[in-house]
């Protein structure tokens, strides 16, 4: 039987004390042996690092970092983790987050293609409040050279992924410091303008939606983000090519408005709507428009 290669798994960690176990469960629990554990400890003030202390007292492969400094972006605390990292695969779980116990056994093997840089999955999405779950894609998630595909629809969730260190390596950089939310879908996008994706259509992991993830809480940010980098793109030759750049910028000013309705700026909103393309989403628009202000708060994950 071939030794399993080495996975780096990265833990960033600010206050999770909550949800920090049930994450580090899901690690503990896997099926494929071979891993690290490079936890990240942003200066957390909770019992974070007493409860990750407890787990890494019982398994040497659990190891624990002090961040010099809090950082207040994420994925400038990413790389920061990074570096600790040694394995040639590295995957990222939120403390929020968790796995399904076949994950990385699924999922390493597809690495034997070396053309392949990352490997991702399906998931559930588990909404705390209602106690539920659902199937975050119930079509075919796409494979191959998808790079046009990710910039019409992101449909890498955080936890699920693992990506090949050498093509990590490949990159000019890694995580960009100074994005706070969509430092994935940066990563990634630039990844599969270089390398193969593969992906396990099964779920592989859940994500928890709880009302105080980081995305929910900065949507301004979030735009802010999405605006800059597709300018920065568009002067990519490899990325300007792609027909589907230009949805990037629309999922912005979708964000954007939206978020106007919800601050009951109805003519600021309903004049950007005008001026929104014909589909889909320019009807959720309409529709979100129209919706009592009561309710439309209720929608927190739109």
């Amino acid at each position: 039987m071939l030794e399993q290669p080495l996975v780096s798994i990265i833990i960033n960690c600010y206050n999770g004390e909550k949800y920090l176990s049930k994450a580090l469960d899901s690690i503990t629990l896997q099926t494929y042996k071979n891993w690290e554990v490079v936890f990240w400890d942003n200066r957390s003030n909770d019992k974070s690092a007493e409860i990750f202390k407890r787990y890494k007292n019982n398994d040497n492969r659990l190891k624990y970092y002090l961040a010099p400094k809090h950082s207040n972006i994420l994925y400038k605390a990413r790389n920061d983790a990074l570096k600790n990292a040694s394995a040639n695969f590295i995957a990222f779980l939120d403390v929020d987050d968790w796995w399904l116990p076949t994950k990385l056994e699924q999922q390493i093997p597809m690495f034997k293609d070396s053309q392949v840089g990352l490997v991702y999955g399906n998931c559930y999405i588990f909404f705390e409040k209602k106690n539920k779950k659902k199937l975050y894609r119930n079509n075919k998630l796409p494979t191959g050279k998808i790079l046009n595909k990710l910039l019409k629809d992101y449909f890498i969730a955080s936890p699920t992924y693992v990506i090949r260190k050498k093509a990590l390596q490949s990159m000019s950089y890694n995580f960009n410091n100074n994005y706070h939310i969509i430092g994935d879908f940066d990563l990634n996008t630039r990844l599969a303008a270089k390398w193969k994706i593969e992906c396990v259509q099964s779920p592989v992991a859940y994500v928890r939606v709880h009302g105080q993830n980081e995305s929910l809480l900065n949507r301004e940010r979030e735009i802010n983000e999405l605006k800059i980098w597709y300018n920065e793109m568009k002067n990519n030759p490899i990325f300007l090519n792609q027909p589907n750049l230009n949805e990037v910028l629309l999922m912005a000013t979708y964000l954007e408005i939206m978020k106007l309705i919800l601050e009951n700026r109805f003519k600021k909103s309903l004049s950007m709507i005008m001026k929104y393309p014909l589909s889909l989403n320019k009807i959720k628009l309409i529709i979100a428009l129209l919706l009592p202000s009561f309710i439309l708060k209720k929608i927190k994950n739109y």
